[in-house]
Formats: C-alpha cells, structure tokens, sequence
C-alpha cells in the first residue's frame, strides 16, 4: 500500500516538473505574438508597421537560411544545429537530404553565393502569416566539388537564376523559410 503511494507521488511531481516548462513557454509565445504597438499602449498596431516587420523578419529568415545552409554543405553536415533555426518542413528535410547525399558522394559545396532578395507579397492576415521572397541566387563562385581534391563535379556548375521561398510565422513568433524552388530555367 505504502509503495503504491510513493509511486503515485512520484508520478505527480513528475507531471508537475514537466507542466511547469510547457506553462512558462507559453506566457512568453503570447508576449512574442503581439505586436510591440499593441503591447506598449494597448491600440492595435499600425498595419504599414506590421508589414515591414514581417517583411524584415522574413528577409533575415531568409539570408540565415542561406548562410547556413552555405556552412553546413561546406562542412558536410546535414544535422547543422544552425540549420532549424533559420528552415523549417519541407525544406529543412530537403536541404538535410542533399547535404547528406553530397557527403555520401564525397562532395561537398564551396565558395560564396550572392543573393539579392525582395518581398513579393504579405499575407499577416493567412492562418499562419506568410511573407513570399522572390531572389535572383548567383552561384558562379558557389560550386559543387570533391572533398578529396577539390575537383568540381561535371555538371554541376553554377549560374545565375530566379528562386523562390516562403517564410511562415510560427506560433513562437520565429519566421521559418519552409519552402522554396530554385527556377534553373528562368535565368535573372
């Protein structure tokens, strides 16, 4: 009987340990969602303001997305912690699998690449919001080669063509590119 109820008691605690993180989390979620205009005197946020957050916020989504995925091909690791900060599914698991099948290969990515992103449309009102980028991605000097000896990969040169992405707001407040196309037939 007696063990019955410590083990009771130790179940309880433990739901209780596990409750208490899921509870903070969320009083800090409801603090990101809100606008600052709207936090700070209590009328809603001014829409232009609103729209170039988003607008900002899903550039630099986008610009980290590009910057790690630019370090974790050169350093051939598809499980790069810097990855899910920026991707969110289906491309994290997309860009994982190439990353991953280039190292299977013995290749790996090197150089720069140079991007000149703009915003094409604004949807805050979407269930979740979403900010559309369209970018002309110049990969001249980013190149596909083997690991062992620098040599590039036949076929895999680079150039200069349209690509797009979608960032969404997530209910944490981050915008996470988690999906986007590489237009190779439409040249920029």
């Amino acid at each position: 009987m007696r063990g019955r109820q410590l083990r009771r008691a130790a179940i309880c605690l433990l739901a209780v340990a596990v409750a208490v993180p899921v509870t903070a989390c969320a009083s800090g979620q409801e603090a990101i969602e809100r606008p600052t205009a709207a936090r700070d005197n209590g009328r809603p946020a001014d829409p232009d303001v609103e729209r170039r957050a988003a607008e900002k916020a899903a550039l630099d989504a986008y610009s980290g997305y590009l910057a790690a995925s630019r370090v974790a091909s050169g350093r051939s690791d598809p499980r790069a912690p810097e990855l899910s900060r920026f991707l969110a599914d289906p491309l994290l698991t997309r860009v994982r699998l190439s990353i991953r099948e280039a190292k299977e290969h013995g290749a790996m990515r090197t150089g720069t690449l140079k991007s000149d992103p703009t915003v094409t449309a604004v949807s805050l009102d979407a269930k979740p919001a979403t900010v559309e980028i369209q970018d002309c991605l110049d990969t001249t000097g980013y190149r596909l080669v083997y690991a062992k000896d620098k040599r590039v990969v036949p076929g895999s040169g680079g150039g200069r063509h349209l690509s797009t992405a979608t960032a969404t707001r997530y209910p944490d407040g981050r915008w996470l590119i988690n999906s986007g196309a590489t237009h190779r037939d439409q040249p920029c």
